[in-house]
């Protein structure tokens, strides 16, 4: 798949896809300041000013009319259903921008979303991979990839807290994918990969760069990154499992943990704050300021900061799973836990460091 044609193939997706990204959102934000649709500061809130929160349209705009152009519409096998169940997606990440949706209606719907491409795609986890031998059956199969997709997309939306988070974990997590599927000949796959690059590319200028236009994501934005990264983690992890993956130039032999490696940051952040909550006595779908960006902010970083921070991290993760992809599924899976627990865990201690040095002064 290196010849010239396919890899400029590649770079107009991801090209078209930055350029509608671009030019529509200077026109989204025209409509939510004629109709006041903003996301206004509160408790809960890190920004002081209101900010419009419709950029997921600007980025749904750019995939969905650049994947249109490359998909074949009469070939059903590469990613199937996913352009419907990312409707399903966009209308209740839409919805709850402008009016706010209440939590079990977005479940609903993440659940709806799920069982289009995991149900009627086919799209499943069906292996894994040795881990203590087990296998799913069909109905274990489908209720794990329906909840794996639910937490990825819900993991996105979480780590959503300040500008550039996201949609920098979002093109780390597709480039730690994309790259993978490109040295094996997937064309379908990278392309697609490339068209999320590009429209999350042009959303960071607005989001991170510019301060007469700025713009967030939005849950329409975030669902939608941790959506499509779902897919192309089970892709990931089908394609490499081992009945089937004999035939690949590249095999993981570890595929469940290069995922968790590649997804680290909402992985690892989501389920720190979970068993903080229930250690505590609370829910643990019950919003508070425990994630790690608040903690770095805590700490006095500033927003970009610690998005490249906590980039950074993903990046070293990436490259280490790649380097250990036959160290073997369960202790690669360990590694990956411990690590990201202890260095998500860091920025905690060095706030009780912190306060000690002030209430000793």
């Amino acid at each position: 798949m290196n010849d010239y044609s396919t890899c400029l193939m590649i770079l107009f997706a991801a090209f078209l896809s930055f350029i509608l990204v671009f030019l529509s959102i200077p026109t989204i934000l025209r409509v939510a300041h004629s109709k006041n649709l903003f996301d206004e500061p509160g408790k809960r809130r890190i920004h002081k000013q209101k900010v419009p929160n419709l950029g997921g349209l600007g980025i749904f705009i750019g995939f969905l009319f650049t994947y249109t152009l490359y998909v074949d519409w009469f070939d059903f096998k590469p990613i199937p259903f996913i352009v419907p169940a990312l409707l399903v997606i966009f209308s209740i990440g839409i919805k709850d921008d402008i009016m706010i949706t209440a939590p079990m209606m977005k479940l609903l719907g993440q659940l709806l979303a799920a069982f289009i491409i995991v149900g009627f795609g086919g799209l499943r986890i069906t292996a894994f991979h040795g881990f203590f031998g087990l296998e799913p059956d069909y109905f274990a199969s489908l209720a794990i990839s329906i909840i794996f997709v639910i937490f990825i997309v819900n993991g996105f939306n979480l780590i959503d807290g300040v500008d550039g988070l996201a949609a920098i974990s979002g093109v780390l997590s597709t480039l730690g994918f994309m790259f993978w599927f490109y040295i094996n000949n997937d064309v379908h796959v990278t392309v697609l990969g490339a068209i999320v690059i590009g429209a999350l590319l042009a959303f960071l200028y607005y989001n991170v760069f510019s301060k007469s236009q700025k713009i967030f994501m939005g849950d329409t934005g975030s669902m939608i990154i941790g959506f499509i990264l779902a897919t192309l983690a089970i892709r990931f992890m089908e394609a490499n499992a081992p009945e089937v993956r004999t035939g690949l130039d590249h095999q993981m032999t570890s595929a469940p943990a290069v995922v968790l490696g590649i997804l680290i940051v909402p992985v690892i952040d989501t389920l720190r704050v979970f068993f903080l909550r229930l250690s505590k006595g609370n829910s643990p779908f019950v919003a508070d300021k425990n994630h790690i960006h608040h903690r770095l902010l805590t700490l006095g970083f500033s927003h970009i900061q610690i998005a490249l921070i906590l980039g950074g991290i993903n990046i070293v993760f990436i490259a280490l799973n790649y380097l250990l992809k036959d160290f073997g599924m369960l202790k690669l899976m360990v590694l990956n836990l411990v690590l990201g627990f202890i260095i998500f865990y860091l920025p905690a201690i060095f706030i009780r460091s912190k306060a000690k040095r002030l209430r000793n002064n």
